[in-house]
C-alpha cells in the first residue's frame, strides 16, 4: 500500500494486470505529457482509478478506489498540496 495526502492505494506488482484503463494525460502537461502521470478508470467496471508514469507506461501502476480518488481530487481542489 502507498499513501498520498492521506489517500491510500494499492500498487500493482504486475504492470500488465492493470493496463486495461482509459488513460488520460493532463492538458497541462508540457511536451505531450512525456514527463507526467496518466490516470484513468480501469475498464473492468469496478470504478477504480489507475495512475502510472507516462514515461514508463509498462511500469508500476497504482490503483485507487473511487472513494480514494475522489478524496485526492477534493484535496487538490482545496489546495492541500500547494507546497509553495
Amino acid at each position: 500500500m502507498s499513501s498520498v495526502g492521506g489517500v491510500v492505494g494499492s500498487r500493482s506488482t504486475d504492470p500488465q494486470r492493470e493496463q486495461a484503463a482509459a488513460w488520460h494525460i493532463s492538458s497541462f502537461s508540457p511536451n505531450g505529457g512525456s514527463n507526467c502521470v496518466e490516470a484513468g478508470p480501469l475498464l473492468d467496471g469496478s470504478g477504480r482509478i489507475a495512475v502510472r508514469h507516462s514515461r514508463h507506461p509498462d511500469g508500476p501502476v497504482i490503483v485507487y478506489t473511487r472513494a480514494e480518488w475522489d478524496a485526492f481530487l477534493a484535496g487538490v481542489r482545496a489546495e492541500e498540496f500547494d507546497f509553495q
